[in-house]
């Protein structure tokens, strides 16, 4: 049993090259340059030796072919904040989508997932930093999520409803946690941002060096 599935990998594996060689660039370059041969031959112009003349063309084509461009595999922060970008973007349909939120809610939503998504997009800067990546994805699958659902169970009148000294409403409760976590957030995408800051400022100390002086200093 073992030696058959050892075959059978090894076969699937063989015809998969297979596949991937004959929709390479060498493979199809090769072919084109073979059926000029091909064509010569019809015309008269190969003459007997032909079929060398063929397949000395179709390797001259494969050999010639620019090579296929390596194709670079995520880095492990890319593919973690990959991850956490679909949670986000699920999370962000199903409060913006759903009649249990009242605009403001939906409207805050909207900017805490606008601001997890500009760290989520420098991966490797928020990865360095297991901490903060710690706290980004906790909020994206536990935090954020916790406050929706736990609102979105109240009865809608019951949530909006003021209490008159008996402290805040739902509605005001759910409003409070969003701020704290903007607040935390805003936090971490300084940190995450400070090194595209400094290199803009660094860009900045460049230009001024280089074009702050009249064209006589130069």
């Amino acid at each position: 049993m073992a030696t058959s599935d050892r075959r059978r990998g090894r076969g699937r594996a063989g015809s998969g090259g297979v596949a991937r060689y004959l929709g390479s660039t060498r493979n199809i370059a090769g072919c084109v340059l073979a059926l000029t041969g091909l064509a010569a031959h019809f015309l008269g112009l190969a003459g007997t030796l032909w079929p060398l003349v063929v397949a000395g063309l179709y390797g001259v084509g494969a050999l010639l072919a620019p090579p296929e461009r390596a194709r670079t595999a995520p880095s492990p922060a890319e593919a973690e904040t990959g991850a956490l970008r679909a949670d986000l973007d699920a999370l962000r349909r199903r409060a913006t989508g759903s009649e249990r939120f009242p605009a403001d809610v939906t409207a805050r939503v909207e900017e805490l997932a606008g601001l997890l998504a500009g760290m989520l997009e420098r991966a490797e800067a928020l990865a360095a930093s297991p901490d903060h990546l710690h706290v980004v994805s906790r909020t994206i699958r536990d935090y954020l999520p916790a406050s929706l659902e736990a609102y979105a169970n109240l009865p809608r009148a019951y949530a909006l409803e003021r209490r008159d000294g008996r402290g805040p409403s739902a509605h005001e409760e759910l409003l409070a946690q969003l701020d704290l976590l903007d607040d935390g957030l805003r936090e971490i995408a300084r940190a995450v941002h400070r090194g595209d800051e400094q290199a803009l400022r660094d860009q900045g100390r460049f230009l001024r060096d280089r074009f702050g002086r009249s064209e006589l200093d130069l």
